[in-house]
């Protein structure tokens, strides 16, 4: 994997500081790459290469003493909770990189183990960059920062219980809602019965009307076309 990087925020807060620590770790593995992969040309050439190794064994010490410096951070990291155990554990693959990256250069510096073109295609690729975010730290929520694994779990399930209320509380709302549309639906059914018979009736009482105006129209004609006996009665 390398010393791939990704955005990132300093956690710790004391001490040495482990994002320039971690940088440079792994900006030291690249120089020491860069220099076996130098020395390995030299030798091909003929050339003296003694300053080189010197270089190499510091550059080889120095990364060492690097790697237990981080090693120190860590543990004090996660044993005053200053990061979380999940975050330490992957703080704990990275470092775990570069002691399996250590060891391949120790194995190429000697000549031991892989060939010198597999060992720098192996590290060169991936390795520090400036300019580029650390992947030592991680982008952590000011809310669990400090937190262990009990406290994240409680304040998550805090969390869950709180959106379980609010969709009980929807929940409720949409049934009484769900009734309210109900009850509407019933007195609407109920209007429209009261509506209907109240055109029955109207239709009913427009029939006796017609029939009662036709009976008054048939007497009317009667008593016209008859007047002798309209004079009897007088």
């Amino acid at each position: 994997m390398g010393c791939e990087v990704q955005n990132v925020t300093l956690l710790a807060r004391t001490g040495p500081d482990p994002f320039s620590t971690y940088d440079s770790t792994c900006q030291i593995a690249q120089e020491i790459a860069e220099k076996i992969q130098q020395q390995n040309q030299y030798e091909r050439n003929g050339e003296n290469t003694i300053r080189l190794t010197v270089t190499i064994r510091t550059l080889l010490q120095n990364l060492k003493e690097k790697i237990a410096l981080l090693k120190d951070l860590l543990l004090n990291a996660v044993s005053t909770h200053q990061i979380t155990q999940l975050e330490g554990d992957r703080r704990q693959n990275l470092l775990d990189e570069l002691v399996t990256r250590e060891r391949l250069l120790v194995a190429s510096f000697k000549n031991e183990g892989a060939e010198p073109d597999l060992i720098r295609s192996s590290l060169m690729t991936g390795g520090a960059k400036r300019g580029v975010a650390n992947p030592w730290l991680f982008e952590e929520p000011e809310e669990t920062r400090g937190l262990g694994f009990d406290e994240i779990r409680q304040q998550q399930q805090k969390i869950i219980q709180e959106q379980d209320a609010g969709l009980d509380a929807l929940s409720s709302i949409i049934s009484r809602q769900k009734q309210m549309g109900k009850e509407i639906g019933n007195e609407l059914d109920e209007q429209n019965e009261i509506i209907d018979d109240l055109a029955n009736l109207v239709e009913n009482t427009d029939g006796k009307l017609r029939t009662e105006t036709r009976r008054v129209n048939m007497v009317d004609r009667k008593s016209t076309n008859s007047p002798g006996q309209l004079r009897l009665w007088d």
